[in-house]
């Protein structure tokens, strides 16, 4: 903060979504395109209201092992990528829909936090089962990263 005017020295820009998915690690596939982004990210707005939110690894890990259902958004901006490595797999083998989205920021600001997220997995919901309907139907569109 500038001391002397009280304002802040330097002012974030906007960064565009094509130099965001430029950063993303090798394996960030499926990564959700631009429109479904903006889904993801509203949906998991929603989602927060009502607590049917799990954040970070280790919450999302246990949730996923106790058979919670929902879907998953995975940041693929995240280094070291060991930290989520394991949790594709794990979604796969719980028959939850996943894919990324290119800034750990953005998917922190979208659930009205300061602070960057690596994982979110979203549960079902009453209150905004059209947007989760949405976004899985539109998660599952994804390429597939087998084919």
């Amino acid at each position: 903060i500038n001391a002397e005017y009280g304002e802040p020295m330097e002012t974030k820009e906007e960064v565009s979504y094509e130099a965001k998915c430029a950063l993303t690690t090798a394996i960030a596939k499926p990564l959700a395109p631009k429109k479904l982004s903006k889904k993801l990210y509203k949906c998991s707005k929603a989602a927060m209201k009502t607590k049917a939110v799990r954040r970070g690894v280790k919450e999302v890990c246990k949730a996923l092992r106790k058979g919670e259902k929902g879907f998953c958004i995975l940041a693929g901006d995240v280094s070291p990528i060991d930290v989520i490595s394991h949790l594709p797999v794990l979604c796969e083998e719980s028959k939850v829909p996943y894919c990324y989205v290119p800034a750990r920021s953005d998917l922190g600001a979208a659930i009205g936090s300061n602070t960057p997220c690596s994982i979110l997995l979203i549960l079902k919901g009453e209150e905004y089962k059209d947007k989760y309907k949405e976004c899985v139907k539109g998660i599952k569109e994804l390429p597939s990263i087998y084919s």
